[in-house]
């Protein structure tokens, strides 16, 4: 009587444990050759159990590969001489791969203490002077033997399986049933996430950084998760000889003290100290940080806009500091959490710097708050974007309320409704004694535009007519809606707010994470329109009533601008390595702000009298018009000079995105 299970899928199964056995030995090897720092005390279970995750993505792939060969007659290895090559041969590239990748992989943690990545293919443009310099630093021929010594291994691993199971008295077809399941098993362990984190997200490379600490997450990576999450950004250049030539530009530009200085090694970092003469600030203790959805300006009621969406919100800037000429420095809520939270313009082409593993380690002035609790809301997952990576190795004492962490029910894909959102978030900060720095994040200013039917008697939708709808910025009531929803959520958190004890020791932020393209009318300048500004602008408001007076600025001042506010307005002790500035230091004075369009691929620079504009690789087609009025401008000393800014703000970017690391 023949077995039920296939000879195929027998094989398919003990070739792929037995290389999930191999790559775990390879990941202990790891650990074991490279010890982790005395000062990683907790477990690394979770390391090596994400680890075995990633490695049955990959070993499933090949799996699933070998089971569509045998769905065939003429490709299965068991009834066919042509199958059998065509598998062993898939086997054998990937027992090649793993060799390969694994050896080169060992070499660049030694070196670099980082994971293998694509940024090693750059090596590949100067391949003799790196050949050269392998041969003089590593033993090659050892090294070479070891690899076709695995390489064997493998082959006679796969050869004898193959021998054997085909000698057995098993079924060469594979039924329906048999089908369908190692189907979906297969694909579970290629996708890795179907149940984890909710089911939005496929396992993905910031999973490891979730794990809290770069020894963590270097454990459970493997080269190929690694190596293939960083192709899409291999080709990031920066031209460091322009930074080393005008470094006292943008030394000048930071404010960088002389004795801090160093051309040659393109220092940023400045440290400011406790100024014990400041008074205003002594009765805040706590932060609240708000980044808005979409809080576009121009739809506001701040700038005056006839449909009147923000009320409230307008009322809090009257009552506050506000910077009536904040911006974005790039347009997606992804780039706007990264700007605010790293004081670094999100200049990754094509995808976020959220998403580029080369990226993931970043210094962040919030840790500089050592004696708050910190905490991260937001009502969807923090897997979008790969947001939870960046915040859990980055700040390691953070505490992240996502999905799964509340009681209120989810209202679509963003989770829970904002004023949810809020309501949360005041029960846990109500309770605190010890001073905290709290981030919230709202999402229903974005479609699919939801306005929760617990809220609906409370909040009374209005419909307005098409034409006016256009004119003044939206496209549909639902928008038109949601953004009011928006003020009745934040009108909510505030009343409720003040009413508990840790009002009037709070310093509460807002400010948008990007704006929304759009006609802005007589609202703001044409360049605003025109030069899709109206993507960035944001509202920046600072309120505290019991210690700041109210001030609007119209001073430019940006996203990254934040957290190095936030800590000199708090008088806290901060190092800043990045181009985020005090605004209240730059709150008289005339200031540029470096802005990035990633789908046009251009930048520009906007002060109290110029935006200048151009595409990345194209600087023929400038832009220089009047942030003051619609006059045409022409002026050929102010275009070079602050095209030269620009060039020089793009460059300094994106060398800070993979040279802003934390301190070990």
């Amino acid at each position: 009587m023949k077995n039920k299970i296939s000879k195929s899928i027998t094989w398919t199964l003990c070739l792929g444990f037995s290389y999930l056995i191999i790559l775990s030995l390879l990941r202990f090897a790891l650990g074991f050759y490279f010890k982790a720092p005395i000062s990683e005390t907790s477990s690394l279970t979770n390391a090596y159990i994400l680890g075995f995750r990633y490695d049955l993505r990959y070993v499933g792939i090949i799996m699933m590969l070998t089971f569509i060969l045998s769905l065939f007659t003429k490709t299965n290895p068991f009834t066919s001489s042509l199958g059998k090559k065509l598998a062993i041969g898939l086997w054998l590239i990937f027992s090649l791969l793993i060799a390969l990748l694994y050896a080169t992989d060992f070499v660049h943690f030694a070196y670099l203490h980082q994971r293998l990545n694509a940024s090693i293919l750059s090596y590949l443009e100067n391949l003799t002077i790196s050949m050269q310099m392998m041969w003089q630093s590593y033993p090659i021929l050892k090294i070479t033997l070891g690899l076709v010594f695995v390489i064997y291994i493998c082959y006679k691993i796969i050869q004898l399986s193959f021998s054997t199971i085909a000698k057995t008295n098993r079924t060469h077809k594979t039924s329906l049933i048999q089908g369908i399941l190692i189907f979906l098993t297969l694909a579970y362990c290629i996708v890795g996430n179907i149940v984890y984190s909710g089911g939005q997200y496929p396992l993905r490379w910031s999973d490891a950084y979730s794990l809290g600490s770069d020894y963590k997450a270097n454990l459970a990576l493997n080269p190929f998760q690694s190596f293939f999450s960083t192709l899409d950004f291999r080709n990031a250049t920066v031209n460091v000889e322009l930074l080393q030539k005008e470094y006292t530009t943008i030394a000048d530009y930071l404010q960088i003290p002389e004795a801090q200085r160093d051309a040659q090694h393109l220092q940023f970092k400045r440290t400011y100290t406790t100024n014990t003469q400041v008074s205003s600030s002594t009765k805040i203790k706590n932060v609240v940080l708000v980044i808005c959805e979409s809080y576009s300006m121009y739809k506001s009621s701040i700038l005056g806009n006839p449909l009147n969406t923000t009320p409230y919100f307008s009322g809090l800037c009257k009552n506050g500091v506000f910077f009536s000429r904040a911006f974005s420095p790039a347009y997606g809520t992804a780039r706007g959490v990264w700007a605010a939270l790293t004081g670094i313009p999100d200049v990754q082409v094509g995808k976020t710097s959220s998403r580029n593993p080369m990226a993931v380690d970043q210094h962040t002035i919030l840790n500089d708050f050592k004696n708050h609790d910190k905490f991260y809301f937001l009502g969807g997952s923090a897997s979008w974007a790969n947001i939870r990576g960046v915040l859990n190795n980055n700040i390691p004492d953070l505490k992240i309320y996502e999905q799964g962490s509340y009681t209120a029910n989810e209202v679509d894909v963003w989770g829970i409704s904002d004023n949810s959102l809020f309501k949360e978030a005041n029960t846990v900060l109500q309770q605190k004694s010890k001073p905290f720095f709290a981030i919230i994040q709202t999402a229903d200013n974005h479609r699919p535009y939801t306005i929760p039917k617990e809220d609906q008697a409370a909040f009374k939708k209005i419909t307005v007519p098409t034409d006016s709808l256009k004119m003044f910025g939206f496209e549909s009531n639902d928008e038109y809606n949601a953004f009011r929803y928006t003020d009745f959520c934040i009108q909510n958190f505030m009343e409720s707010a003040k009413k508990e004890k840790y009002f009037n020791e709070t310093l509460f932020v807002f400010v948008g994470d990007h704006g929304i393209k759009g006609d802005a009318g007589n609202m703001l300048p044409r360049v605003f329109s025109e030069n899709n500004l109206t993507n960035m602008h944001v509202p920046l408001l600072f309120y505290a009533p019991s210690a700041l007076k109210p001030i609007t600025y119209n001073t430019p001042v940006s996203q990254i601008d934040v957290m190095p506010s936030i800590a000199s307005f708090m008088n806290i002790n901060y190092t800043n390595t990045t181009l985020g500035r005090n605004v209240f230091s730059l709150s008289q004075n005339d200031n540029s702000i470096f802005l990035y369009d990633d789908f046009a691929q251009s930048i520009g620079l906007f002060n109290n009298q110029y935006y200048i504009g151009f595409p990345i690789n194209s600087a023929t087609q400038i832009q220089l018009k009047s942030t003051i009025d619609n006059q045409k401008i022409t002026n050929d000393t102010a275009t070079r000079t602050l095209k030269k800014m620009t060039e020089l703000l793009y460059e300094t970017s994106k060398y800070m995105l993979t040279h802003n690391q934390k301190a070990k």
